[in-house]
């Protein structure tokens, strides 16, 4: 999928999280409900540092172009080095390695231990990179025709006013871990989700993804597990555009109602 269905179903998952927690009698505070619904939005994005051209390569400039074409190597370098003689031959490393449960379950810890022993400037490091991310996914279309300091910029200050509030007692930053010391540690969560959400995406694509990695499925190592064919679509395809992203949207909004109580 493009950048911005990925980043509307990461947004979504959170949120439907959100509305299962308030289900089960455990509601998530308001603040965290929305930053999670943030950082999922802009970690659903984060898989595709593999591809040169992805939304994610432009957000930081020649850092994020750096990263991709480094990112790009090392996924190929895994790919060679892990394949099954059953396996295609490539020349490239997209849609491997961080298109995989171990890379997403990697990113979310990485993240959790960069808020824990990074202390502030680690959470708001975190933070701003995810906020970044998420206004490249969800608004799109201005982040196309304005600077990258003016994305830059929105994304400092939504970081600034956000930690703020999860800052004060009650409002999240000891949400789920509660102990001293793991202020943000639940911060891995929605980056694991996002991506994850990003490969189950990505897997409904013609080319379908190989989420299970190094799980072997069949004689294969790097399957790209899908539906049936029939049922698969092209990236930015009018399936992608008309159907998927105002699913997303409507159930987005359906689970955050649910997520605030408005159900109960």
């Amino acid at each position: 999928m493009m950048g911005p269905a990925h980043s509307l179903s990461g947004a979504a998952a959170w949120l439907g999280v959100g509305a299962i927690a308030e289900a089960m009698g455990e509601p998530m505070p308001w603040p965290v409900l929305l930053t999670g619904a943030l950082i999922c939005a802009g970690a659903a994005l984060a898989p595709d540092l593999d591809h040169k051209a992805a939304t994610i390569s432009r957000a930081f400039g020649p850092v994020s172009r750096i990263l991709c074409e480094v990112i790009d190597n090392l996924s190929y370098a895994v790919y060679k080095a892990t394949r099954s003689r059953h396996d295609p031959r490539r020349s490239g490393g997209h849609r491997t390695l961080t298109h995989t449960w171990v890379w997403a379950v990697l990113c979310g810890a990485g993240a959790s231990a960069v808020t824990v022993y990074g202390g502030r400037w680690g959470v708001l490091v975190v933070l701003f990179v995810h906020m970044v991310l998420a206004i490249e996914g969800l608004l799109w279309r201005q982040a196309r025709v304005s600077s990258d300091v003016l994305v830059w910029l929105l994304g400092a200050a939504g970081t600034w006013v956000i930690t703020g509030v999860l800052d004060k007692p009650g409002n999240g930053a000891l949400w789920l871990f509660d102990q001293p010391g793991q202020e943000y540690l639940w911060i891995g969560l929605p980056i694991t989700l996002g991506a994850l959400v990003h490969c189950l995406g990505d897997a409904l694509t013609v080319s379908g993804c190989p989420v299970l990695w190094p799980i072997p499925i069949g004689r294969r190592r790097w399957y790209p597990i899908g539906p049936p064919k029939g049922m698969r679509f092209r990236a930015g395809s009018w399936v992608e555009l008309k159907v998927l992203m105002p699913v997303f949207m409507g159930a987005g909004g359906l689970c955050a109602v649910g997520a605030l109580g408005y159900f109960g």
